[in-house]
């Protein structure tokens, strides 16, 4: 999971301009793996962070890339995050993200058989939800506990679950626990103009974190994603 991991930071450091720990080592000692990173000192934010922070998520966004997925599986939590390639993304969300996930909650005994079969429903309806877009670096799990603000003054990131998906992945995430300012998404608009009705699809970018929870916490994390695929199937 830490060689994953690794992997991850060195592929965003090589896109990104943000401020990521560098990979000092990972290994392991009898039956423990580990990960050293380089130590980053917080501190206070200089008065352009936010807008520094949107901005450079934009212009890694837009880096082109040739296919949703990547050349290697890796995790997103303690989960196996299945990053086969795809040219396009509702059948990568569908198939990769979505349907496996529910798959888990229903032989836990989480949800119903018509669950199942309505979360089929819902991704049947995906590619008329989505634009298919470009694309993306994502860093895969970008939420308010996931960066820092460096002693420079700007934001660091860390702890990425990265894959090539549809950028809203990015924003939605960002969204689901708080934590961002709104300068955040006015740069992030400004440099790489969000697509018409992003905000009505924040339920279904935020659908993938919320199914990692509910597999990995089950509670009330469960109905919330069971009423998103209720929602729109």
């Amino acid at each position: 999971m830490f060689e994953k991991e690794a992997k991850g930071l060195d592929l965003l450091r090589k896109n990104c301009s943000l401020i990521i720990p560098k990979v000092i080592k990972t290994g392991f000692d009898d039956d423990k793996q580990y990960l050293v990173l380089e130590w980053l000192e917080k501190g206070s934010p200089e008065k352009d962070m936010w807008e520094r922070f949107g901005a450079t998520l934009a212009m890694m966004h837009q880096l082109p890339q040739e296919y949703f997925g990547l050349d290697e599986d890796n995790y997103i939590g303690s989960l196996d995050q299945v990053n086969a390639r795809q040219s396009d993304w509702a059948t990568f969300y569908a198939e990769y993200r979505i349907m496996p996930l529910i798959k888990i909650l229903f032989d836990r005994g989480y949800c119903s058989e018509t669950d199942l079969i309505l979360a089929n429903k819902f991704c049947s309806h995906l590619k008329n939800i989505f634009s298919s877009g470009y694309p993306a670096l994502l860093h895969g799990d970008l939420w308010a506990g996931n960066y820092l603000i460096h002693s420079s003054g700007y934001a660091a990131i860390y702890d990425p679950a990265v894959y090539y998906g549809h950028r809203e992945m990015d924003i939605g995430m960002t969204k689901l626990f708080g934590g961002f300012d709104q300068r955040f998404y006015d740069a992030y608009d400004h440099y790489y103009p969000l697509e018409k009705d992003w905000q009505k699809r924040l339920p279904l970018t935020q659908l993938y974190p919320i199914l990692v929870h509910a597999v990995l916490f089950g509670g009330h994390y469960v109905s919330s994603a069971l009423s998103i695929v209720r929602q729109y199937a």
